[in-house]
């Protein structure tokens, strides 16, 4: 299967909600009125856009009506689309790879975000294109964590770096970053706590360990990327505020948008934050994990 047909199965839960049911709307009306932007504005609210961001879509959406003289309802679905791609423009952006040497990846979230099945997704991509790839397990709060990370190691053929459970997370990173620079690895991804019960622990554990990184490798890790778990709405946005104050997020992997409707938070998270959505995931495959295009985002909503 194609990743766009990937993409538009993992969306169907987001285009039900969202696309759907404006088109309901659409329909219900035989001319472009107040009535009818207030109907969509409404809609979007509820669909995990976000208040501002609705506003401001609906704002765009009035000016292009007035612009064109536009009176038939069903071009609004053509302005609206044309609308949420601009909206998501900033948000394009590749991975940073180093061309040669080692690339390192700092890769956060909550539990249950879906971060150590992401770490495996990725660094399973990068193992079968020959690359050499390290997993260090900095989430040493937990045992079954350490253990996790170990298994993914293993299954996609990455060198797994780990020390006992309580051990120190950032110290684990710099031997991960030492082994990585002294075996010619092309990648690291370094797994990190994701307990929200301490926060403020946990960020200042996340602050140590990108500065033991930054001192060990000479320069910033390449990457800080926040896993964000979809079904979570828009207390993924309030998720990604702390993070972000903490390190400095390069990158937003949205994950599990196949199990949720609230997928039009990627509008409300792009409006927030200048750190752009760097991969997203519509199932558990490793081909479910996909560098983020707007242009196919989009068409796979209204599709």
């Amino acid at each position: 299967m194609s990743w766009f047909n990937r993409l538009k199965n993992g969306l169907k839960k987001t285009r039900s909600k969202l696309i759907g049911r404006i088109e309901g709307i659409i329909g219900n009306y035989s001319t472009v009125g107040p009535e009818l932007l207030d109907e969509i504005e409404e809609l979007l609210v509820t669909a995990d856009i976000g208040v501002n961001t609705a506003m401001e879509i609906i704002d765009q959406l009035k000016e292009r009506v007035e612009e064109e003289g536009e009176t038939d309802p069903a071009r609004l679905e053509d302005f609206l689309k044309e609308e949420l791609k601009d909206r998501l423009a900033p948000a394009e952006e590749q991975l940073a790879l180093q061309e040669d040497g080692l690339t390192v990846m700092l890769v956060m979230g909550v539990n249950g975000s879906g971060k150590t099945t992401t770490i495996a997704k990725i660094g399973g991509k990068y193992i079968s294109e020959g690359k050499n790839v390290v997993f260090a397990a900095a989430d040493t709060f937990r045992a079954a964590a350490i253990d996790q990370l170990e298994y993914w190691a293993d299954d996609v053929g990455a060198t797994a770096i780990s020390h006992d459970i309580g051990a120190d997370p950032s110290a684990v990173a710099y031997d991960a970053v030492e082994y990585s620079l002294n075996n010619d690895a092309d990648l690291l991804l370094i797994d990190t706590a994701g307990r929200l019960q301490t926060k403020h622990n946990l960020m200042e554990e996340l602050k140590k360990i990108d500065r033991v990184v930054e001192k060990k490798l000479g320069r910033s890790a390449d990457e800080k990327l926040l896993t964000i778990d979809a079904t979570n709405g828009q207390n993924g946005v309030s998720q990604a505020e702390k993070f972000d104050e903490a390190v400095g997020l390069t990158g937003i992997i949205l994950t599990k948008l196949d199990s949720t409707a609230k997928g039009g938070v990627i509008f409300q998270i792009v409006d927030e934050f200048s750190a752009p959505i760097k991969l997203i995931g519509v199932g558990e495959a490793e081909e479910d994990l996909h560098e983020f295009d707007r242009e196919e985002f989009v068409e796979a909503l209204f599709r």
